[in-house]
Order: structure tokens, then sequence, then C-alpha cells
């Protein structure tokens, strides 16, 4: 079953984000907590929303998305920041069901896009993106500023 997160599913989002930093070979630097999430999964004005997976009453999976704008399409998108489903549970259709219903929602709001990024060495990944239909953006490179280069910029 996909649904929208609660507050009450904060500490399964949080041990599925670890989870996913870990595979993805980055787990020092999952460093948020579950004030954090919670706080802006849930506060006042959430600019970030989550689905979860649910597998006999347990949350098994997530997708972690915001709302993104499109000048060429003239239209908001949806960005998924994460999506990940507890490796005990793959093959069941989960993380299918979680794209699904982001394609839904963002369909039936008349948003021109779902997009996300994926590691280049995340090969099954890759693969049931594609096997969904979605393709990658070769064109583009992902850049970031973070920590002190976020920082320097800040005051340039």
């Amino acid at each position: 079953m996909i649904r929208p997160a609660t507050s009450d599913d904060v500490p399964a989002i949080l041990r599925l984000i670890r989870e996913l930093a870990e595979y993805e070979r980055a787990l020092h630097e999952a460093t948020a907590t579950e004030e954090q999430v919670r706080a802006h999964l849930f506060g006042a004005d959430p600019k970030v929303f989550a689905h979860v997976a649910e597998h006999e009453g347990e949350v098994v999976g997530f997708a972690l998305w915001f709302l993104t704008f499109s000048t060429w399409l003239g239209s908001h998108g949806i960005y998924l920041e994460d999506l990940y489903v507890d490796p005990s549970v793959r093959g069941r259709g989960h993380g299918r069901a979680l794209l699904t219903e982001l394609a839904r929602i963002a369909d039936d709001r008349g948003y021109g896009r779902v997009e996300w990024s994926v590691l280049d060495w995340n090969t099954p990944a890759i693969g049931f993106y594609e096997s969904l239909g979605a393709r990658p953006q070769d064109e583009w490179t992902v850049y970031r500023l973070t920590g002190d280069a976020l920082a320097k910029a800040a005051r340039a």
C-alpha cells in the first residue's frame, strides 16, 4: 500500500534514509535528525513531501520529493530526492508503486515532469527506471555548492 507519510512515519523514514546512504557509500553524509525531517515534512509550511510503502503494516519504502518549476514548460514538476525500498521486500512492486503515485500526482496536477538523479554505478536502479520508460539526461551535469564552498560563495 502506498500512502502519504505522516509524522508517525518519521523514525521509519529516517531509518530508510540511513540505509539508502549506506547503500550509496555515503552514510557519513547522512546527518539529518528526526526533528529536522519532521519539521520539514510536517511543519507549518512544508516544502518537501513524502509517500511511504507499507508491507504487512510496516513502512518498507519511501519517496521523498519536492516541487520544481520548468521555465521551458511553464509548469511545475516533481523532483524525486530519494526513493528507497528495503532490500527484504524488493521485487514486490513497492518501488514501482511509489513512482506510479508520483506520476499520478504530476499528471493530475498538470505538472510537466518527474525527474531524479541516480548514481552512474547503480545499475539495478538504472535498469528499473528505464523499465518504466525513464530516460537519462546525458547532456546535463549536476553541480553542487555545499559546506565551505557554499559559505564562501554566499560571502562573495
